[in-house]
């Protein structure tokens, strides 16, 4: 029993991930291609944007494709009107693209917490109500860990149907081999999310919510290339993670090429690494 076990935590499984499903019907129309023709096994809806029925269209139509919730409590649009929460968006139904800002009023200002409560629950109405299934759940920005948001997704796990949750984790020693940009920006980012995936862990194993052991994508701000991947899945560790992007076929189409690089393809087939969804975990 021990020798299974220890094979076990030896495979190499990788989700792999988009965010932003349903914001453009060019980051849709490159979602479906990746997990068609690439390695794509998961992408996370955001519902509130103008590609969300076309988005939810596609992901009836391809049911492989693990669909989550992409919490949006910043930089996008409400689903509940103003005058019901008016403490976080303008009048037009806008949120804050100020995340220092958005993250400050959230913690401290106590009069903004049953709105929060109220656009968290709005918002997985309007996933349950496509009918597809919850495979899990992560925040634009990773905000689903801001301390008092994670406290109501914590809270009301049960009624909201969260069963698997990104816990936002990277390496900075591996991703300073694999990646490009400032040391000062990975430092600093490494350094808040240890210590949010630090808070958030036991609160996740008490509930049972399941998570992968570390995700790739955070440090690579929007650089998930062909480059990088390549670097990094030879020294995927052993257990379960988590590779996210944010693949579009115009802004971020170097994204969308290294999910149907052939070149990714065989190197996850030669090394063995197995893809999986968040509800496989």
């Amino acid at each position: 029993m021990a020798e299974a076990a220890s094979n076990h935590k030896a495979v190499r499984r990788l989700i792999v991930n988009a965010d932003d499903f349903g914001l453009l019907s060019s980051v849709n129309a490159a979602v479906i291609r990746a997990h068609r023709d690439g390695i794509l096994t998961t992408a996370s809806l955001m519902v509130n944007e103008l590609g969300c029925d076309e988005a939810v269209k596609l992901a009836q139509e391809n049911p492989r494709l693990g669909v989550g919730l992409h919490l949006t409590l910043l930089m996008g649009h409400s689903a509940l009107t103003p005058d019901k929460i008016p403490g976080l968006v303008n009048t037009s139904g806008e949120l804050s693209n100020n995340p220092v800002g958005v993250g400050m009023s959230y913690f401290f200002k106590r009069s903004l917490r049953a709105q929060l409560r109220a656009e968290i629950h709005a918002q997985f109405a309007r996933f349950h109500a496509t009918g597809l299934k919850l495979d899990h759940v992560n925040g634009h920005l990773h905000l689903h860990l801001h301390p008092i948001v994670f406290g109501i997704l914590m809270e009301d796990a049960d009624t909201l149907g969260i069963t698997h949750l990104r816990l936002t984790r990277d390496c900075l020693a591996r991703s300073r081999r694999h990646s490009s940009g400032h040391l000062f920006y990975k430092m600093s980012h490494v350094a808040i999310f240890e210590f949010l995936s630090n808070r958030a862990r036991p609160v996740l194993a008490t509930k049972k919510i399941r998570h992968a052991d570390i995700t790739f994508g955070l440090l690579q701000d929007s650089r998930v290339d062909e480059e990088y991947v390549l670097r990094l899945l030879p020294e995927l560790p052993a257990g379960d993670s988590e590779l996210y992007s944010h693949p579009s076929l115009d802004k971020f189409k170097h994204e969308f090429d290294a999910l149907v690089s052939p070149r990714v393809r065989e190197q996850i087939e030669k090394l063995g690494i197995q893809l999986i969804r968040y509800q496989d975990l």
